[in-house]
């Protein structure tokens, strides 16, 4: 099924790499124009450079972007109405991982794990709802967790703003159907997904990747993690017309964790 998002437009936060940068190869391989954010100047600039240089000159476009500065999501917006003509997908894609126990989180990392996580997503619905308004029918999708659904002891932090994105999601859904927008808003829940993410968490715990990737893939329960495609792949059904009915909703791409 090429052209799934034939004529959208996409904006992808933390795209430089792994599920973000996943994210925009996939919506441009079905047919949408992309303009991918990151902190990371650089690597962001290569990974649209790649995109186009499969798909074409002008597919993809490249902006350095702080999703927890305001000034920064405004540059974003009129960089994806200058260089894409508009906006009809928004993908809050960028997060990072909040270390510690209730005990041993301290609060400046607890406030650095919502900045970016949670205060990135509030002010990235709230930049682009005038321009996704002009060229509907939108969709807004928050990448969130499973651990937005499922608490463990290990990492409150985390656990709590992915929870607020959640929670987040269904508020900006509400808001934009009772306002007759057909603009739809939606969450999606990975479990562990092998990215460079993973690699952090094997160098910290001293560990070999393959041996992390074990003990993970044995929590859950189609006994394996998931790949950046098979996330990405959800997150073109939700830019894509096929998804015009679903809206506040939670796409849990999980391998059965969150059935246990």
């Amino acid at each position: 099924m090429a052209g799934r998002v034939a004529g959208k437009l996409a904006l992808i936060t933390g795209a430089a790499q792994g599920l973000g940068a996943a994210q925009a190869q996939a919506l441009a391989r079905e047919g949408a124009r992309v303009l991918l954010t990151d902190i990371n100047a650089a690597l962001v600039a290569e990974t649209a450079a790649a995109i186009n240089a499969d798909h074409g000159a002008g597919t993809a476009f490249a902006l350095a972007h702080d999703v927890t500065s305001a000034a920064d999501w405004d540059r974003a917006i009129a960089c994806a109405a200058e260089q894409l003509g508009g906006l009809s997908v928004l993908v809050n894609n960028a997060g990072i991982g909040v270390r510690g126990t209730i005990e041993t989180c301290t609060l400046d990392e607890w406030r650095r794990g919502f900045a970016v996580n949670v205060e990135s997503v509030f002010l990235g619905c709230q930049a682009a709802l005038p321009l996704l308004r002009d060229h509907q029918p939108g969709s807004i999708i928050n990448i969130s967790s499973i651990a937005g659904l499922i608490a463990s002891d290990v990492m409150p932090g985390y656990n709590a703003s992915k929870a607020a994105v959640w929670m987040l999601t269904k508020s900006v859904a509400l808001h934009c159907a009772r306002r007759g927008w057909d603009i739809r808003c939606n969450s999606v829940h990975p479990s562990f997904v092998d990215t460079p993410i993973l690699d952090g968490i094997g160098s910290n715990a001293g560990l070999a990747k393959d041996v992390v990737l074990g003990k993970l893939a044995r929590q859950i329960p189609l006994g394996r993690i998931g790949t950046p495609r098979e996330i990405a792949d959800g997150v073109v059904y939700l830019a894509s017309d096929e998804s015009r009915f679903m809206t506040g909703a939670e796409l849990k791409l999980d391998g059965g964790i969150s059935a246990m």
